[in-house]
């Protein structure tokens, strides 16, 4: 028997494979029979369908919004300009710095 080349399906394609088989009114080996492609990949299709439903229905944001910790972050950035301070100063002073920057 002679090996088929791979197929490329369209997503459009892929959709109404995945909500066939959701819908379930006709066996995996129908429809498999009916679209053309094995049954595993029908049922890949229909799995790959129901994980990501949920994100049809969101607005392109995340459920939960990120935690920004603002007083840590500003004492962060209080530590990090003292720091680069210090350095400055000592660098200068150590005639490996030049004054002006």
């Amino acid at each position: 028997m002679a090996r088929r080349p791979r197929q490329n399906h369209r997503a459009a394609f892929k959709a109404k494979v995945a909500l066939a088989a959701v819908k379930s009114e006709t066996t995996l080996a129908e429809l498999a029979a009916q679209f053309d492609v094995h049954a595993n990949v029908i049922t890949a299709l229909r799995d790959q369908l129901l994980e990501g439903a949920a994100g049809v229905f969101c607005d392109g944001k995340p459920d939960t919004p990120p935690t920004v910790y603002v007083k840590e972050l500003h004492a962060k950035i209080g530590e990090l300009t003292l720091t680069n301070d210090f350095l400055a100063g000592a660098l200068t002073k150590a005639g490996l710095l030049s004054a002006k920057r």
